[in-house]
This record gives C-alpha cells, sequence and structure tokens, in this order.
C-alpha cells in the first residue's frame, strides 16, 4: 500500500508525475488512431514494434517543453501542447479518409486555393469517433479543474527537462537507425507518405515534408541550365516516334476535351439492376469512330486533378507531396499544350469550368500555360440550387457554356471541367434518375447516381455538337482525372464490382480511368495498350501531326507501335502489362497472383522497371521545382509571357469578340450571325420552374 500511495503521490502531486499521465495518454491514443483511422500497410514484427514506438520519442520531445517553466504556466503549456497534436492527427484523419494520404507543407500553403465548399466536404467525411483523438486532452483537463492533480508551483531543476530532452532526441535517432535497418533509403526514395508515418511517426513526416519543402525551394534558387542536361539526355534517349498511320489524321480539327471529374473506368458498360450507369459514354466507347483505351491510368498524387491537368497539358507529373499547380504554375515557366497549339496551329485556347476560378490556383496557373481565355464560375449565372458541391451542376453549366462556344474562333482548343460527380456524390431529389447502391458505405453509394447525372450532360452536350454540325470538325476527347472510390472502401468496392474480396493489388487496378478520342471518320476500336495521363499530350499531337520531338515531356503517343507501357504512379508503385507493384510487393498483372520468388532474370525485369520509374519521376521533379523550362526553349516556341492574358470577364469578352469579327470563323459566323444556344435541349429541373 505504501508504495502505491507514494505512486499516487507522485503521478498527482508533481510536475514529472503530470507529464508522465500526459506523454502515457498521448502515445496509446496515437498509436489507437494508426491502427483505426489510417491503412499503412503494417507488415511484420519490426513494422509492427516501430508503429507502437514511434509516437513516445516526439511526444517526450514536444510535450516536455512544458517542464522549462514554472507554476500553473508549466501545466497549461502541456496541455496546449497535447491539444495542438491532437488537432493535427484530428486534421490527418479527415484529410486521409478522402485523399489517403497526409497532410503536407504544400497542401497547407495552398489550401486557399482549394478551399471552396471545404466546410461541406469536411462534415461530409467526419465521424463521430474522430472526436475522441481529443478525449485525453478532455480527460486532463477535468482532473485539473477539479484538483485531482495538485499543481507543484517550483521550477524543475534545469538539468532534467534537458536529460528529458537528450533522451527524446536520442530516441528518435534509435527509431531512424530501425527503421532505416527495415527499410533501406527510406528518407531518399521514399514516394509513399504511408511509409515515413508507420516508420517515424506522424510527427516526425511533419518534420521530414517541412525540411524536405524548404529544401526543394532551395533547389529552384540554385537551378541552372546545366540542370537540365539530364533531363534532355534522358528524353532523348528515351524517345518514341509517332504513330504514322495515325500522324495529322486531325490536323487543324477543333480539341474539345471533356474533363470526368472522378469518373473510374468501371462505370463504362457497368450496369445497376439492369441500367445502364452511363449510356451515352457507353455508346461513345464503342462506336466505330472512336479510340478507348481500356488499360489507361491515373497517375495522380496529392494534387489529385491539378495532377491530371499538369500531366495532361504538360506531360509532367505532379508532384510527391502538395500540387505542382497550386505551388508553382504562377511562378514557373511551362511549354503547355494551349501555348503549343496556338503558336504552331493558329489555335484559340479555353477553359470552362463552373467553378471557383481560384481552385487549384487555375486562375493564374492557365496563364502560365498560354491559355487565351478561362471561364470560371464568375461567368455563369449561378441562382439558388444551380450550385451543387464545387460549381455548376453539369447540365446547366454545358447550358451556360454555349454562348461561349460557339463565339470562339476555329480551330479552337477548349477543355470543359465537369465537377457534379465530386466526392461527396451529392446529388439533388430532382436531380436523380437511378438509385443509390446499397453497400451501406455513404461515400460509395451515391457515386452512380452523380456518374449517371454526369453521363446525361454528356449526352446532352453531344446532342448539340451534333445538331450544329460542330461534331464534324471536332476532335473530341474524354478523360477521367483520377478515382472516385478510394482505397479506403475495399468491403463496397468488392460488393460493387461483385467480387468476393478486394485487396491492394485490386485497388491498383481500379485506378483505371477512361480515355477516348472520338471525331467522325477516325478509326476507331478499343485499343489495350497500357498507359497513363502522362502521355495524352504526346498521343493528341500525334493525332494532330504536332511536332514535339523538341520538348521535354515523359510520355509517349499510346499508338506508338512500341509504347513502353510502364505507368507509373506518384508513389513510386507501377502497373506493366506483364508485372504490377503495390507497395513494395510484385504481382503478375494478368492473374494477380503475387511473385514471391522471381528467377533472377525477372529480378532484372522488375528491377529495370523500378529504375524506369523511379527515374521519370525524379526528373520530372527536378524540372518543375528547379523551373528548368527556364533554361530552354524549342526553336518553334516562343515563351508565354503571363502579362499578356486576362481572365477579367469585361476585358476577356471584348478581346474575344475582336477575335471573332477579325476571323469570321466561328460558329456563330459559320451559323449565319444566329445563336445556337436554342440548340441545345437539356432536362435539367432547375430551368422548368
Amino acid at each position: 500500500m505504501a508504495h502505491l500511495k507514494s505512486l499516487y503521490n507522485w503521478l498527482f502531486k508533481t510536475k514529472l508525475g503530470f507529464f508522465s499521465f500526459v506523454v502515457v495518454l498521448f502515445w496509446i491514443k496515437t498509436y489507437l488512431i494508426y491502427k483505426t483511422k489510417f491503412n499503412l500497410g503494417v507488415v511484420g514484427p519490426m513494422q509492427e514494434f516501430l508503429l507502437l514506438f514511434n509516437p513516445i520519442p516526439a511526444a517526450l520531445l514536444l510535450i516536455g517543453i512544458g517542464l522549462f517553466f514554472k507554476g500553473r504556466k508549466s501545466y497549461w503549456i502541456m496541455v496546449l501542447i497535447d491539444f495542438l497534436l491532437s488537432l493535427w492527427l484530428f486534421s490527418n484523419i479527415l484529410y486521409y479518409r478522402e485523399f489517403s494520404d497526409f497532410l503536407s507543407m504544400s497542401i497547407i500553403k495552398t489550401s486557399g486555393s482549394t478551399s471552396d465548399n471545404l466546410g461541406k466536404s469536411i462534415v461530409g467525411i467526419t465521424h463521430a469517433t474522430d472526436f475522441l483523438c481529443f478525449l485525453d486532452v478532455l480527460i486532463i483537463i477535468f482532473l485539473i479543474a477539479f484538483k485531482v492533480f495538485k499543481i507543484d508551483v517550483k521550477r524543475l531543476k534545469f538539468r532534467i527537462p534537458i536529460l528529458i530532452e537528450v533522451i527524446a532526441v536520442s530516441l528518435l535517432g534509435l527509431n531512424l537507425t530501425m527503421a532505416q535497418s527495415d527499410r533501406s533509403g527510406l528518407l531518399t526514395r521514399t514516394f509513399d507518405n504511408n511509409y515515413i508515418v508507420k516508420y517515424l511517426g506522424m510527427n516526425a513526416f511533419a518534420v521530414y515534408d517541412g525540411m524536405k519543402t524548404a529544401q526543394t525551394e532551395a533547389i529552384m534558387a540554385k537551378a541552372n541550365h546545366n540542370d537540365l542536361k539530364a533531363v534532355q539526355n534522358y528524353i532523348k534517349k528515351n524517345y518514341i516516334a509517332p504513330n504514322p498511320a495515325y500522324y495529322g489524321v486531325a490536323k487543324n480539327k477543333n480539341v474539345l476535351v471533356i474533363h470526368l471529374e472522378s469518373f473510374q473506368q468501371f462505370l463504362i458498360d457497368y450496369k445497376y439492376k439492369g441500367k445502364e450507369v452511363t449510356p451515352n459514354l457507353n455508346k461513345l466507347y464503342h462506336e466505330n469512330d472512336t479510340i478507348s483505351f481500356d488499360n489507361f491510368f491515373n497517375q495522380v498524387g496529392q494534387g489529385k486533378t491539378s495532377d491530371a491537368e499538369m500531366m495532361i497539358e504538360n506531360s509532367l507529373f505532379g508532384l510527391q507531396s502538395g500540387s505542382a499547380m497550386s505551388s508553382y504554375g504562377t511562378s514557373n515557366t511551362f511549354q503547355a499544350t494551349p501555348a503549343i497549339l496556338g503558336q504552331q496551329a493558329g489555335y484559340t485556347s479555353a477553359v470552362m469550368h463552373g467553378g471557383a476560378g481560384s481552385f487549384w490556383n487555375r486562375d493564374n496557373a492557365y496563364k502560365s500555360f498560354g491559355y487565351d481565355y478561362f471561364m470560371p464560375l464568375s461567368y455563369y449565372s449561378n441562382k439558388k440550387g444551380y450550385y451543387n458541391g464545387y460549381g455548376i451542376k453539369d447540365k446547366l453549366f454545358f447550358d451556360q457554356s454555349v454562348k461561349y462556344i460557339e463565339h470562339l474562333p476555329q480551330p479552337f482548343y477548349l477543355k470543359m471541367i465537369t465537377v457534379t460527380n465530386h466526392y461527396p456524390y451529392d446529388l439533388d431529389k430532382e436531380d436523380t434518375t437511378i438509385g443509390k447502391t446499397k453497400t451501406g458505405d455513404q461515400t460509395v453509394d451515391g457515386y452512380i447516381q452523380t456518374a449517371h447525372y454526369l453521363d446525361e450532360a454528356i449526352g446532352e452536350l453531344m446532342d448539340y455538337l451534333q445538331k450544329t454540325g460542330l461534331e464534324k470538325n471536332t476532335l473530341i476527347m474524354l478523360y477521367g482525372d483520377h478515382y472516385g472510390i478510394s482505397g479506403n472502401h475495399h468491403k463496397a468496392s468488392a460488393e460493387l464490382l461483385d467480387k468476393t474480396s478486394f485487396n491492394d493489388f485490386d485497388n491498383l487496378q481500379f485506378q483505371r480511368v477512361p480515355l477516348m478520342f472520338h471525331m467522325p471518320g477516325l478509326k476507331g476500336g478499343i485499343n489495350h495498350t497500357y498507359g497513363g495521363e502522362i502521355d495524352v499530350r504526346p498521343t493528341l499531337f500525334n493525332l494532330l501531326g504536332i511536332n514535339d520531338k523538341n520538348y521535354i515531356q515523359f510520355g509517349h503517343s499510346l499508338l506508338a507501335k512500341n509504347a513502353p507501357q510502364i505507368v507509373a504512379q506518384r508513389n513510386g508503385d507501377f502497373i506493366t502489362p506483364k508485372y504490377s507493384r503495390v507497395d513494395g510487393s510484385y504481382f503478375y498483372t494478368a492473374t494477380g497472383k503475387k511473385i514471391s520468388h522471381p528467377n533472377k532474370a525477372t529480378r532484372e525485369q522488375l528491377a529495370s522497371i523500378s529504375n524506369t520509374v523511379t527515374s521519370e519521376l525524379s526528373l520530372s521533379d527536378r524540372v518543375i521545382t528547379g523551373d528548368l523550362l527556364r533554361f530552354y526553349t524549342p526553336q518553334d516556341f516562343k515563351p508565354v509571357k503571363k502579362k499578356q492574358y486576362s481572365y477579367k470577364e469585361s476585358k476577356a469578352l471584348r478581346k474575344l469578340k475582336k477575335e471573332e469579327r477579325k476571323k469570321k470563323n466561328s460558329l456563330y459566323y459559320q451559323n449565319g450571325k444566329k445563336s445556337t444556344r436554342d440548340e441545345f435541349k437539356t432536362d435539367a429541373p432547375e430551368l422548368k420552374r
């Protein structure tokens, strides 16, 4: 009893006892959160031990700061630090649930460019149990308030908090040593943030990411033209010529790029209760004059849609951390598709988007890309009921876009960004024409409803293009930007696909998204070539007859006869027709069977593919973080002058009108200077009120 009483007095009547209580509660809580709120892919006893161990050093180091103070201040500083660490955990739980990744400094720095409708998204992904993050803080405050803890006002001898900090740093070093022994090159070769967290902890990841961000900024400041040589040598060595049979078949045609938000390949031909979810896209997909790719993968990282746009416009990968478009879109030099088409073939370029212009820093990045016009939400009527989640509903968006489409001088390069099929997949009852699935997963069950709505909107747009004759002179490209159902929904995904199970390999294959090129007279069919978003620009240029040999790009035409068919994922995983890599393990792509004991030839093939993936990702990162394109200008390209672009509505529309009068080849002029707005028919209920 005497020992228990001594322990009680030490725990509740001394500052070190209080400190130990706070640290232990935080440690237990953090470990439980790791196990229940994240999918870290922990394998083996060493990883399990480090996951249990890694919260301790950071807790000792950070909460121990309070021991340097005296009186009540010391106690409340420890409580405040505990609260801030808990808030960081809570924020990462929400972010991870939606994006399967952790908050980075780049994301936090650019959060203003992605905050549209943030409140609604947070509410949609928050679970009641998430607030247990703060349970230990509430318990501690309660025990202080009811004087269970007696405040020890004496200042500790200085050597005691110093000793605790030294122990904490030593434990951090031990943690890193054990982690490096289990995963060689953890901090130098890792493309997946899950590894950093499961080996070193979330707070260590925050420090690592912050240092990496600062390092990246320093790299840009020091970069020079010599840094580009390794990139140019790699591009030259690995250049693959376009397919001559398709070269220039769409020369001088309009290009209409339709961005299918969060749209996955499995939706093509998918039926729910006997009803096609996407009948209009299914029809396009199977038409004789559509080239459809069924092994086309999204390759996005944390930047999601912005990464897809970066790849499609520039054939450069998004970054490992954050959004390249948000972080570098304003300041960097780019040689993007709209600028190339404008300079080489006289294209007018525009983006139409029923969402906020600042989202993903589009209003700045598009100027760097050389887009002549950008029509965001401010160009559209936004009455009550029009807006859904991240922008104007797709049917209303297409309907209102006609007044801009018909005035674009031809040929034009137009990208239209849809938004209705965006998480959290909410749709007003009056807009729904198909039922929800019943997997029991709220994130998943609304997905086919919003996808079906998007498909109906595509059908209405295609009808308009056919009625006005615009389809005959237009190459239509449709692509899905990234997954709609993340890797945190295995059970529901299995049910949707009528599978008995769904694992990480299945999820990698689930990253397929549609890519279609449609044009009357185009020799179409379903193409089984493996590729990704990095390959879209070279494929488009193949069809348009644009010479891209002198440009810095990491993709290859998917129509090329000897396309490499190595699809890199941003975390270092990959897919090829023969092999796939998932979280450090290798599989046969065709069967999903794990390669447990590869022979020498197989090991060499896997090593070669892995080296290609690592090289392309790292070299692309160098181009962006070092802004290396400022040191190189192809012979047939003039650097984009960002200041010459203005997306202010009144100024931009005056410029458009002037260009239209000058060229006299817009759809409006072709129609005898009569509007084609009446040719667009929609069943959008908002317009029938």
